[in-house]
């Protein structure tokens, strides 16, 4: 029966232990989108985590929607990632780049020529974005063109390469929580008519494209794909998201993918497709049945949960976020009983410098 501290392997990925540190955007890397050494020395400081996803990083100028965001699209942000994934195998600990496009969520202000953002289907959101104003409406939406969709997933491609150069053990395609490959999914966003809009085939085929994109570039033992099938963010939603998201895995299931993560934590807001947890018509013990490769879990676990997922065979492993914004070596105190600090204050997460971000101590100087 597998442990939360034994290693694990996912694809090309030695993980020495089953904690890892769930995606983030912390909004760190300044006006010019380039990460830098307050970065670096934040993912050095949880480098006891089994694997680092790192926080989304946008792989274009066009799939960017959040001020201080970092990408992966030019030479200088390969120069900065270089460090951050240096300054984490410095500690023995292993990493991944996430890939984002936000399609419609997004602003104009952010967009080159002050063009209007891109999404499957020309509808806008009840949405707010973060700017360097603050949160802002985001703009008015236009539909991606259908041979416009070619160049979205060599976007995803060239990303997956730079990253690579950038020093990182793989990537994770941002699949979820009401982004550009989420909006594609869903019939509430998606109203095309052609090959990618209408049926549940057709919803998932930019999905699959960019994976197998990204996976005939970097190797699919070093790519994952992070989806949110019990969630709706960003006003993104579905009429029958269970269909949708078992055929969608069961795809990835037959990729040989070093893993896919899943946001399992039901929404319960009035903009699911009912009253909530239950009533979506399919389980995370679905997902589970139908994706048979490497599982990640998200979702709100702690430890004690956390371990039985393992045990059980539901997870191969469990991300964590908020605990990992206050607990730079919440691996280390789980497996050493200690307590975990609380969480740290929503004015901390989204831009600043080290406050909130670097200046959070491990137990022992918590302890001291």
């Amino acid at each position: 029966m597998p442990g939360l501290f034994d290693p694990v392997t996912l694809g090309a990925l030695q993980l020495r232990n089953r904690i890892v540190m769930a995606p983030m955007t912390r909004a760190r890397a300044g006006t010019a989108r380039v990460p830098n050494a307050i970065m670096a020395e934040h993912y050095a400081q949880r480098a006891g985590a089994g694997l680092i996803i790192s926080e989304a990083s946008q792989v274009s100028v066009q799939g960017t929607g959040s001020a201080f965001t970092p990408g992966i699209h030019t030479d200088e942000q390969v120069a900065g990632w270089r460090e951050v994934t240096g300054a984490v195998h410095e500690r023995g600990g292993q990493i991944v780049l996430q890939l984002w496009h936000v399609g419609r969520v997004s602003h104009v202000s952010m967009q080159e020529g002050g063009h209007a953002p891109v999404a499957p289907s020309a509808v806008r959101g009840n949405v707010n974005t973060f700017t360097e104003q603050g949160f802002e409406p985001t703009s008015e939406p236009r539909a991606l063109l259908r041979e416009e969709v070619a160049g979205v997933v060599d976007q995803f491609r060239l990303g997956a390469a730079r990253a690579m150069e950038s020093g990182f053990d793989g990537v994770e395609l941002h699949g979820a929580n009401g982004y550009l490959i989420d909006q594609f999914l869903r019939d509430g966003v998606n109203r095309r008519a052609d090959d990618y809009g209408g049926s549940i085939e057709n919803r998932c085929r930019l999905l699959l494209e960019v994976t197998d994109a990204i996976a005939a570039e970097v190797g699919a033992e070093r790519t994952g794909v992070r989806l949110s099938p019990f969630t709706v963010t960003w006003d993104c939603i579905d009429s029958d998201p269970g269909p949708l998201f078992l055929h969608a895995v069961r795809e990835l299931d037959a990729r040989g993918l070093a893993f896919v993560e899943i946001v399992e934590r039901m929404n319960t807001s009035a903009a699911t497709s009912g009253d909530g947890e239950g009533d979506l018509g399919f389980t995370p013990e679905d997902v589970r049945a139908a994706y048979r490769g490497a599982l990640i879990v998200n979702g709100g676990y702690d430890q004690s949960r956390a371990a039985e997922a393992v045990a059980s065979g539901h997870a191969q492993a469990v991300s964590f976020a908020r605990p990992y914004v206050s607990n730079p070596d919440l691996a280390e105190r789980f497996a050493a009983g200690q307590p975990i600090a609380p969480e740290a204050p929503i004015t901390a997460l989204y831009g600043g410098g080290a406050a909130g971000y670097t200046d959070f101590p491990p137990a022992e100087r918590a302890s001291a």
